[in-house]
């Protein structure tokens, strides 16, 4: 519909719906008995706000804080107004800036479509078209997407958005910050002129404006619960500490205080972090970019369902996961900016509940962090860690690798090294190159060739892997007999046949 948000509607919703019910608001009664069935019985203020404009037909641009119920707010609605879509057109169209919101939203309201007897879909990348390619094929009628792949599947010729006749942005705000304007532009450019359009935001700024400006008629405004979580409910910790020892630090949080999220700057990182605090006997997973979205599935339902202690994530999981329980949240690494810190912090103190922020800081970033605390209004004195003898993190169950040469009678001290050793043996071999732990290659010796003599292979019964360290004595011998001498006198781990 035509740019004219200038004449919307604005209200503001009160804290309270007092006792309406879903069906006070207009929501037919097979809907009702099918949310009765999933155990929810009453509308949340952001539900009871707009679920009846968006009946109605309204567009509606709608502010609530996540996690406050916005997916039934827009879901209700387009499941009851939706009419059956045709192969490759959809009808009802919701745009997710990221990938578990979008699965997110597709099991919320796959019970409620299919009681209309409509369908429910989510696309979006990290796996592979075919499951996608066939449900399009056969005709979705509410499709959840996220913009890139929805993009990536028009441009194959898999989707057309003709039909549209209902559309949805979720977290238009984080949309924003993800860049994902443009390409939201060209989607819905694409999709029918008369179509109502929903938009929710935690956040209503001049990003959000363009959108409303751009694709909404007349929007009904309706603004729930606070603009940015509330601060005051979290208790803020600085702690300045040596980068060497924040892992340690980390774990001790984690223990002391239970779910935690750990929010490092990169995806390299937050897979280091991880690995080490498996180290100390923390459970843990892993969300960032690079996961495949089953790997990110898992460990999303890992932590949700208590079976890991923390979820190490980079900032794609402060606002496209909703996750109730959250009793920490650790800045491993400084956020970007105010805005970031807000938002990660936001996983914890939810719905109500209280929460502890801890972040970690080195020299380096204290003059950052002074100015971070000015903007976001909280004011708290720089810890000194606890000392490493206070610390509940239990010791490192697997000893971290060091580099180096090899030690006294061949005991291994490093990890592998790369390259040629500086050992005595010939400069060519000829066997692929296995590095030894002190740096030199595996398959020579201080004698000759890697199959010849001293640490190389001789034809008996068995095979053995020797590594001894300073580059020498650590080929493969086949010899009899069962496993000995685990690499302490440079005579390998044995492995018997």
């Amino acid at each position: 519909m035509g740019p004219t948000s200038q004449e919307a509607t604005v209200s503001s919703s009160s804290a309270s719906n007092g006792k309406k019910t879903f069906a006070s608001l207009g929501v037919p009664d097979d809907v009702v008995e099918a949310l009765d069935g999933n155990g929810i019985t009453a509308p949340f203020d952001i539900q009871a706000a707009t679920i009846p404009d968006a009946l109605a037909g309204r567009d509606v641009l709608g502010r609530a804080p996540t996690g406050s119920g916005k997916t039934l707010a827009f879901g209700i609605p387009m499941v009851v107004r939706l009419k059956r879509a045709k192969p490759h057109k959809p009808t009802g169209l919701i745009l997710s800036p990221t990938r578990e919101l979008a699965e997110q939203i597709r099991r919320e309201l796959e019970p409620l479509a299919a009681v209309r007897g409509r369908s429910v879909m989510a696309v979006y990348g990290g796996v592979g078209f075919g499951n996608q390619l066939k449900g399009l094929r056969n005709g979705v009628d509410m499709l959840v997407a996220c913009p890139g792949r929805l993009l990536d599947l028009i441009e194959q010729g898999e989707v057309k958005l003709s039909d549209v006749s209902y559309a949805v942005i979720d977290e238009a705000d984080r949309m924003a910050d993800m860049g994902f304007l443009p390409v939201v532009k060209r989607i819905l450019d694409k999709t029918n002129t008369d179509r109502q359009t929903v938009l929710f935001s935690a956040t209503l700024g001049k990003e959000v404006k363009v959108l409303t400006d751009a694709y909404q008629h007349k929007p009904v405004t309706h603004e729930v619960g606070e603009r940015e979580p509330d601060m005051t409910r979290m208790t803020h910790r600085f702690v300045r500490i040596e980068r060497a020892e924040k892992v340690a630090l980390a774990a001790h949080e984690i223990r002391s205080h239970g779910q935690t999220i750990v929010f490092c700057r990169t995806r390299h990182g937050s897979d280091r972090v991880a690995k080490q605090l498996k180290r100390y006997g923390v459970k843990t997973g892993v969300i960032h970019g690079r996961r495949t979205q089953s790997q990110r599935d898992s460990a999303l339902k890992a932590f949700v369902e208590g079976k890991t202690q923390a979820l190490v994530a980079t900032d794609v999981a402060a606002r496209g996961i909703h996750v109730d329980g959250v009793d920490c949240v650790v800045h491993y690494d400084p956020p970007e900016d105010d805005k970031a810190y807000t938002h990660r912090s936001g996983r914890t103190a939810r719905a109500g509940a209280s929460g502890v922020v801890v972040s970690l800081i080195t020299n380096e970033d204290l003059k950052d962090t002074k100015k971070l605390q000015r903007q976001i209004k909280v004011k708290c004195e720089f810890e000194d860690p606890t000392p490493a003898d206070k610390l509940d993190h239990g010791d490192p169950i697997i000893q971290p690798k060091q580099g180096g040469g090899g030690g006294k009678n061949g005991q291994r001290s490093g990890g592998r090294g790369k390259g040629r050793g500086k050992g005595s043996g010939p400069k060519k071999s000829t066997g692929r190159k296995r590095s030894s732990p002190g740096g030199g290659d595996a398959r020579k010796n201080s004698g000759g060739d890697a199959r010849k003599g001293g640490g190389g292979r001789k034809k008996s019964g068995g095979q053995s892997s020797g590594k001894s360290g300073g580059g020498q004595g650590g080929g493969r011998s086949r010899s009899g007999g069962g496993r000995s001498g685990g690499g302490k006198q440079g005579g390998g781990q044995r492995r018997s046949r």
